[in-house]
């Protein structure tokens, strides 16, 4: 949810997690993020979605990580994943209109259905997708590869069977 903090709040949310992280201790940042280069958020999205937020592009994120000695150790881009979320909320709201409607107004319910087709259209052939970084302040707290990830979620479904279910 990095896109919440804003630009002019980079180096307190940087310096912020540095401090907190311990030596061998291990961070991971999730945000809508921006193929490319840095840019603008479009006007209507700064207005009614993210006031105050930002949609930042994977070099400035790790650029103001860096300043705080943390270790982008693993990034991964989610490229499409966000787009299916999108729809699916699209889809929730079109089902569920007149109670939306009914506690908001009809202007919200517009509002609201204008972005999320708007993002689901950025997300699927714009400039739009979600980052995961994993920052570390030791490179030897981490494995080597990411196969200790699938071997965590054996365990998990072990423990706790398929976890892959709809959830309500």
């Amino acid at each position: 949810m990095f896109e919440h903090v804003g630009r002019p709040q980079f180096a307190t949310f940087f310096r912020c997690c540095a401090n907190m992280l311990t030596d061998d201790g291990v961070m991971l940042l999730h945000t809508i993020g921006r193929i490319g280069t840095p840019g603008t958020t479009d006007a209507f999205t700064r207005k009614y979605i993210f006031p105050g937020g930002y949609i930042p592009a994977l070099s400035e994120t790790v650029a103001a990580s860096e300043k705080y000695r943390l270790i982008a150790s693993d990034v991964e881009m989610l490229r499409l994943h966000y787009a299916r979320t999108l729809r699916a909320w699209y889809a929730n709201c079109e089902a569920n209109r007149e109670r939306i409607e009914a506690m908001f107004d009809a202007r919200f319910y517009r509002m609201w259905t204008f972005y999320l087709a708007g993002a689901t259209a950025a997300f699927e052939h714009g400039g739009m997708c979600n980052y995961q970084i994993q920052y570390c302040r030791d490179r030897r707290a981490l494995p080597l590869t990411r196969r200790y990830v699938g071997e965590a979620e054996g365990a998990l479904r072990g423990r706790w069977g398929n976890l892959s279910g709809r959830v309500s």
